[in-house]
């Protein structure tokens, strides 16, 4: 992006103009060891397309969740994702007509900047046929699921497990007898308790 002149830097940054100073503020993230936790979505790959959606094609609040406006304030409905069973999941609540507006202009993006519509895999170009892709892909993963269902056995019987906390052990690499192994393991041994 630097080369196709799209990445402009400001104030402090300034300096990163230079492809040389850019490579040499790059070159220590490139060192360090980075740790990404990702897990399967509980719910599926579909509710994770949910979930982005509602953040990427929606505005701050919708007119249907919005109950009054008096001299009391705006009074509107959300969500209490941390209610327990039992408690009323949505709530109201009455925020002064400044307040409302401050709150709600956090979600207005800065001049530049753009909400991202239809990029990537929702790009007008290849919309229909990404679609009709990652429904292929959606289904095949369900189908793979199933069969240890239908197996009617633990599937988490074949994995090795950790015999300090029982967790489930993720093998790396196979070390064949009397070979070196063809990666060294860093200095410092991390562990990610996320």
């Amino acid at each position: 992006m630097t080369e196709a002149g799209r990445l402009a830097f400001f104030g402090d940054l300034a300096g990163l103009t230079d492809r040389s100073a850019f490579d040499a503020a790059l070159a220590p993230l490139r060192k360090a060891e980075w740790i990404v936790y990702a897990k399967r979505p509980f719910a599926g790959p579909a509710a994770v397309l949910a979930y982005l959606a509602r953040y990427t094609h929606r505005v701050a609040i919708s007119n249907s969740r919005l109950v009054s406006l008096d001299s009391k304030g705006v009074t509107f409905r959300w969500k209490d994702y941390r209610a327990r069973p039992g408690q009323a999941f949505i709530k109201t609540i009455t925020l002064a007509a400044g307040e409302f507006i401050r709150r709600f202009l956090l979600h207005v993006l800065p001049d530049g900047f753009h909400r991202i519509r239809h990029y990537g895999l929702f790009a007008s170009a290849a919309r229909a046929t990404n679609i009709a892709r990652l429904r292929t892909l959606i289904s095949e993963t369900n189908e793979q699921d199933e069969p240890a269902a239908e197996i009617g056995e633990d599937a988490s019987a074949d994995v090795p497990r950790c015999p300090c906390c029982g967790g489930r052990m993720i093998i790396i690499e196979f070390f064949a007898r009397g070979e070196e192994p063809r990666t060294w393991s860093p200095g410092t041994i991390r562990i990610d308790t996320s």
